[in-house]
């Protein structure tokens, strides 16, 4: 199998780092949605990131389904998630979270250096809303006793968290002042310390016009 799209993409990233935790080998092609868009084409018709291609050419899109997949595949007892119940859900709201942040990030850096003239409400809704996010998970991380979000061992949270504030630190190191968000930056920390994160990443490199 392969996996589409580029390492600075905080939701390539999550895919694949979740992909070596599993211990799920697969091939990478550093497509870009911008200049590589044609050869991404016939595997997701939308030309968005990640894509991953199963072994019979079935392609999977969106890296909360692609996750689904992972999880299916390796089994409850090995899964960065809990399967079932409160400890589920309430994992899979810090996610929401976390990959709402990051699609935010996106979307304020595209109406950066794709639009000639930025509309002045679109940016001050996206920082908005990133700077509400990053507070609120802030407080949250902060009444975490143990050393990733939900236990002992690094899960889908942790990743998704840790992918998407190096992100927002690279586009918008303005808006994640570590001073501010203390406990956030520890995690982050902690997370580009570990082997998946330190060996998948890539600067980023925003479109150009």
């Amino acid at each position: 199998m392969f996996l589409i799209g580029q390492y600075d993409s905080p939701f390539v990233r999550r895919v694949a780092i979740a992909m070596r935790l599993y211990e799920i080998p697969f091939e990478h092609r550093p497509w870009s949605t911008f200049g590589d868009a044609d050869k991404i084409a016939p595997y997701n018709p939308l030309r968005r990131v990640p894509t991953l291609v199963l072994d019979d050419g079935l392609a999977l899109i969106e890296s909360g389904a692609i996750l689904e997949y992972l999880d299916d595949r390796v089994g409850p007892g090995k899964a960065l998630i809990a399967p079932r119940g409160e400890p589920r859900w309430r994992h899979l709201r810090i996610c929401a979270l976390a990959t709402g942040l990051a699609d935010k990030g996106v979307s304020l850096l595209y109406e950066g250096v794709l639009r000639t003239e930025q509309s002045k409400i679109w940016v001050e809704r996206c920082q908005a809303q990133i700077g509400s996010v990053l507070d609120l998970l802030e407080r949250e991380r902060a009444g975490v006793r143990t050393p990733f979000w939900f236990g002992e061992q690094a899960g889908h949270a942790d990743i998704v968290v840790g992918c998407a504030l190096r992100f927002i630190g690279e586009a918008h190191a303005a808006l994640f002042d570590r001073a501010r968000y203390p406990t956030l930056a520890a995690h982050a920390s902690v997370c580009e310390a570990l082997p998946p994160f330190k060996e998948i990443k890539q600067p980023l490199s925003p479109p150009k016009k």
